[in-house]
């Protein structure tokens, strides 16, 4: 998969508890979530268990309600599950999880991520950089990462 952003940044899930009041405004209601999310962040990561639960509808309101540059990482689950066939949504099969991923909680050298966005770069594919557990400040330092390194 090629993308126009090399380095797309995003959380385990948008719909955060500890998110509320600190990241969405107070009065922002829950089915605007996502697009809100969508204006910080450019991919979001998600559990087996949330998106093989969801209708077809509500995978087509998810993909209208983000920019065409951001990109739904999908866990892997149930094979009998197809994901939606959309090239915006993308299936973390292990290889491509250890090809594609970099996970903030497990590693938070900024250093180190530096030196793999570097090394991805010159592979052309994109690298997805997660936080498992939302951490803003983390994710809010890869952002300013990113920009820094011109990406």
């Amino acid at each position: 998969m090629t993308s126009s952003a090399l380095v797309l940044v995003g959380a385990m899930n948008w719909d955060l508890p500890h998110w509320r009041d600190r990241f969405y405004p107070a009065d922002l209601p829950d089915d605007w979530l996502l697009s809100y999310y969508n204006t910080q962040f450019q991919a979001v990561y998600l559990p087996a268990a949330v998106w093989q639960a969801v209708s077809a509808a509500t995978w087509a309101q998810w993909l209208h309600d983000t920019q065409a540059g951001f990109r739904f990482v999908l866990a892997p689950g149930d094979a009998a599950v197809a994901p939606p066939g959309s090239p915006r949504v993308l299936l973390a099969a292990p290889a491509w999880t250890a090809a594609h991923v970099w996970w903030l909680d497990e590693a938070p050298d900024l250093r180190a991520l530096a030196q793999r966005i570097t090394r991805q770069a010159a592979t052309g594919e994109p690298l997805f950089v997660f936080s498992l557990s939302g951490d803003l400040a983390q994710l809010e330092r890869v952002n300013d990462l990113k920009q820094v390194m011109g990406y």
